[in-house]
Formats: structure tokens, C-alpha cells, sequence
């Protein structure tokens, strides 16, 4: 098996609250809390959870947009977190991010050839023809026309504006991107055109992905392994089919169970879970899910159960529940299609 890509262990990320005449600390924010994973060269690792998880901090922090609270985060055997100014940006053209709002994302000042020639000119890679004719293609390689040079962001639809932000993510050729909702802002008939064309770049450029969303079915189709994130910690981990027909924690059960069936014929099975997800502030002793878990026992409450391997043979396949085996969750039947 080869070594993975990225290697993140036991990654925090706390955001100072502050308060008072003087604005002193008077508390903070858990967003991530303790996270670990994998990401091996040429594969997708799905990162889903509710809004406010933490899961989109999780993909910033990797690229040191945040100062991390600590943790270690390894990219091809380089610790990130260690790396000077000059070694960060040699790093930068090999990790890239797709962001979430495919305006916001675009300088508004600039046209979309002044865009994508930035990377180039940021790193002093080739000269102004020769970027020239690099941005053409990287037009053509995302399904836009060379003639989108001369237009600003602002004269391009959503989808459009979203494949600007691949290229310009493309542009150095890196081995890993993070997408952060790369599809949440589209409508729905252009999300499978923007999902089809990320796999047709990872199978073509051999890229990893880390896929951000709150969308179980789009990171179903697009994922080898997903991680389910909870207030600020990853509650299970596994191999997508896996974890889709047999999930072990009550929390990614309910997820599962909530996704609407195309069959009028079939009766999906719903888990309704009670009350709101607890404050990221002050996270609940024990389990953090207890609140809400309607199998939570005495041990959940007080006691935090640990990330660890599934020992049922189902290698690869992790969870943080006390309980998991003891409830024994019922299958689930997924009509979603496979990844292929």
C-alpha cells in the first residue's frame, strides 16, 4: 500500500471568543477539535456533517489560511505546519481550493485571463505568451471558450463562474484539492456537470480530492472514503459503500436514513433526531451526540468514546460510538448510483 498524500492527526482549531470593555478572551470556539485522516494519492476522501461542524474550517486550516491550534498535518512527508514563507508558497502549488461561492471567490476587478494568469505570475512560471497560451487552454480543458478571456466574472453564470474557479485551482497542476461546496450555490442541473467534470480532472491529472459538503448524495458519487464530522470531531470513517449500506454511529444512521428515495413504491425508513446540535463553545461532556442520541446510555454521557477501528473485519471502517455494536443499527438499502 502506498504512503498516503496527506496524513492529518489529531488537527484542533479553536477561535478565540472575546468579550468585555477590553475585548479579553472569555472563552472559544471548538471548531475542530481533534481530527484525524488519511488522503492517498489519486482518491476522493468525502468530509460531511451538518452545518457549523467544522468541516469547511478542517479544509482551510490544512492550507494554513487559519493558524492551527495544534496537531500535526504531513503532505507527501512534509510537515505543513512547520514550513517557512518560501517553502509554504512552493507547497501552495501543490495543494489548492476549489471555494464554495463561485463569485465571491473571482476579484470582480479583474478578467478572467488576468485570473488565471495570477498563479503563473505569483510563482514566475513562464513568460507572458507563454501564460498566455497556458490560460487558453486551461479555458478549454474546464468546458469554456478561449473568447472568455476579455469578460469579467460578472458576465458569467454560476456554473461558468465555478469552472473559473477549477481552472484557476488546476492552473499549477497540484496533487490534492480541496473543495469546499464546490456545487452548493448551482442549481441541481448543473451540479452533475460540475461533479462530472472534478472526475474527469482527478482521472486525467491523478489529483486527490478532499470533498467538503453537507450533501450525502453528491459526496456518494464522487467519494472512495467518507468521514462524518460532529461538533468538531470525526464520529465515523469508512469506505463509501461501506459506510452507506452499514453505518455504526446513530449520527451518520439518521443522515443516511434522511435522503430522499426516488421510488414512490419503497417506504424509506426516517430517524428523527431530537433537539439542536449543542453549542461549539461549550461541547457536551462524554459523547457529544448524547443530547441528541436516542440510544445514549450513562458511559455516553460522561466518558468520550474514542475514534477506533470496527473489529468486525471490515478493515478501514472507524467509528466513536460506545454503543455501536450493542444496538446493532439496521442496514440501510442506498438506490443512489456508485461512484465509477
Amino acid at each position: 500500500m502506498s504512503r498516503p498524500l496527506l496524513e492529518v492527526r489529531d488537527l484542533r482549531m479553536h477561535f478565540p471568543v472575546r468579550g468585555g470593555v477590553f475585548r479579553r478572551r472569555v472563552g472559544r470556539v471548538y471548531a475542530v477539535d481533534g481530527v484525524s485522516f488519511d488522503i492517498a494519492p489519486g482518491t476522493t476522501l468525502g468530509l460531511v456533517g451538518e452545518s457549523g461542524c467544522g468541516k469547511t474550517t478542517v479544509g482551510r486550516t490544512l492550507l494554513r489560511l487559519y493558524s492551527p491550534t495544534g496537531g500535526r498535518v504531513r503532505f507527501d512527508g512534509r510537515e505543513v505546519f512547520s514550513l517557512g514563507k518560501a517553502e509554504l508558497r512552493r507547497l501552495r502549488r501543490e495543494m489548492q481550493m476549489i471555494f464554495q461561492d463561485p463569485f465571491e471567490s473571482l476579484d470582480a476587478r479583474l478578467t478572467v485571463g488576468q485570473i488565471l494568469e495570477e498563479p503563473f505570475e505569483i510563482h514566475g512560471i513562464g513568460t507572458p505568451r507563454e501564460r498566455r497560451r497556458h490560460v487558453a487552454q486551461l479555458l478549454e480543458r474546464v468546458g469554456l471558450s478561449s473568447d472568455s478571456l476579455a469578460r469579467f466574472p460578472h458576465e458569467f453564470s454560476g456554473g461558468q463562474r465555478q469552472r473559473i474557479g477549477i481552472a484557476r485551482a488546476i492552473a499549477l497542476d497540484p496533487r490534492l484539492v480541496i473543495c469546499d461546496e464546490p456545487v452548493s450555490a448551482l442549481d441541481v442541473s448543473i451540479q452533475s456537470q460540475i461533479l462530472n467534470l472534478l472526475l474527469d480532472l482527478q482521472r486525467e491529472m491523478g489529483l486527490a480530492y478532499l470533498f467538503i459538503a453537507h450533501d450525502l448524495a453528491v459526496v456518494k458519487l464522487v467519494s472512495d472514503r467518507i468521514a462524518v464530522m460532529y461538533l468538531g470531531r470525526i464520529v465515523e470513517m469508512a469506505d463509501a459503500e461501506i459506510l452507506y449500506r452499514r453505518p455504526r454511529h446513530p449520527y451518520t444512521h439518521a443522515l443516511i436514513a434522511a435522503i430522499p428515495v426516488p421510488d414512490p413504491t419503497r417506504r424509506a425508513e426516517k430517524v428523527v433526531l431530537s433537539g439542536d446540535v449543542p453549542s461549539p463553545i461549550a461541547p457536551p461532556p462524554g459523547c457529544r451526540f448524547h443530547p441528541r442520541c436516542p440510544y445514549a446510555a450513562e458511559r455516553c454521557r460522561v466518558e468520550e468514546p474514542p475514534l477506533r477501528e470496527a473489529p468486525e473485519g471490515q478493515g478501514g471502517h472507524w467509528y466513536a460510538c460506545w454503543r455501536a455494536r450493542e444496538i446493532n443499527l439496521p442496514e440501510l438499502v442506498w438506490s443512489g448510483t456508485p461512484r465509477q
